[in-house]
């Protein structure tokens, strides 16, 4: 059974080092480990310092593409090199190595597809007050839109199955985090936590400039991995919010009509008319959504066979595609 850790980089010549230096090479079930390094458009010594460090392979884009393309390419290149797990962890060195053997064994053992390592919020003191009752609540909207249990919604420290990783694809230009958890957990894969040990923060976060802007982003991503799998649920809350206010309005007009003061209430009826109408077309588009919801899924399931017969041909570059390299 191979294993390969996949390292998303941008401009890491300072840390992937120690990042590399702190991953085990013998795990108990797992006959290799081998390291592979996504160059997500360094202007540095990134690749010749992971390289020196014992990095086994990389790939390059030409330009920065963001982390989701630079997860998904290590996904596509670590399937390539025939990977039957592959770890995720950031170059930062944020992660222990030390807790890979932990979190690929659930895998190992058959017992999970996908497998989260679950930081300790509490006790990591660079994260504020404010941080950390964030990460709770992010992680419980997660947990509730996902139908999984995890607590650590936003971790990057992830053990994939090679079934999990021909499953996932990531459409979010932002993070790959919350989309992929999303997939997993409505795709019916059996998503796992371990407990993990962080190190130090080396650097500032380069995801986002803000947590407002962080929070705008990954809710605006949960709502829109959730519609993609679950859209009538989606549309019936918006459909039975609409068509609540309608029918209020509209019982609230009759009372007053009633009462013989109905000719000062009119535009209460306006209102009514207007929501109950688009709380009918919400209820339309709810259905289209779910059957294009169901088209979805069986583009997904062929993206996934051809993603296993794509990995037992020989090499093909692409033009536009990143740059693989092997030492």
């Amino acid at each position: 059974m191979k294993l390969i850790v996949q390292i998303p980089c941008l401009n890491e010549e300072g840390t992937i080092a120690e990042t590399i230096a702190d991953i085990p090479r013998e795990i108990a079930g797992i006959d290799a480990v081998e390291v592979l390094i996504i160059d997500d458009g360094s202007s540095d010594a990134t690749i010749e310092t992971a390289l020196a460090a014992g990095a086994d392979h990389y790939i390059s884009f030409a330009h920065n593409r963001g982390l989701a393309a630079a997860f998904s390419a290590g996904l596509e290149e670590s399937l390539r090199l025939g990977a039957d797990v592959i770890v995720n962890t950031d170059a930062d060195n944020q992660y222990a190595g030390s807790s890979i053997p932990d979190l690929v064994q659930p895998i190992v053992d058959r017992e999970a597809d996908l497998v989260l390592g679950a930081r300790p919020i509490d006790e990591i003191q660079e994260f504020s007050w404010v941080k950390k009752r964030l990460q709770r609540l992010g992680s419980w909207l997660v947990r509730k839109v996902s139908a999984t249990t995890i607590s650590d919604a936003t971790s990057g420290f992830r053990a994939y199955s090679r079934r999990a990783a021909m499953k996932l694809t990531v459409v979010s230009g932002f993070t790959y985090t919350h989309e992929t958890l999303i997939q997993a957990g409505r795709s019916g894969l059996h998503v796992g936590e371990v407990p993990i040990r962080t190190n130090p923060k080396t650097r500032e976060s380069r995801l986002f400039k803000s947590i407002p802007q962080y929070i705008n982003k990954s809710v605006n991503t949960i709502l829109r991995i959730y519609a993609l799998y679950q859209p009538m649920a989606l549309f019936n809350v918006v459909a039975g919010v609409l068509l609540i206010a309608g029918f209020a309005l509209g019982v609230r007009y009759l009372a007053y009509w009633a009462m013989g003061e109905g000719k000062g209430h009119i535009q209460s009826v306006i209102i009514a008319a207007l929501l109950i109408m688009l709380g009918g077309q919400a209820l339309v588009v709810g259905i289209l959504a779910d059957l294009i919801a169901a088209n979805r899924k069986l583009t997904q399931e062929m993206l996934s066979r051809v993603r296993d017969l794509q990995t037992r041909l020989p090499d093909a570059d692409s033009d536009d595609g990143p740059m693989s390299h092997m030492r």
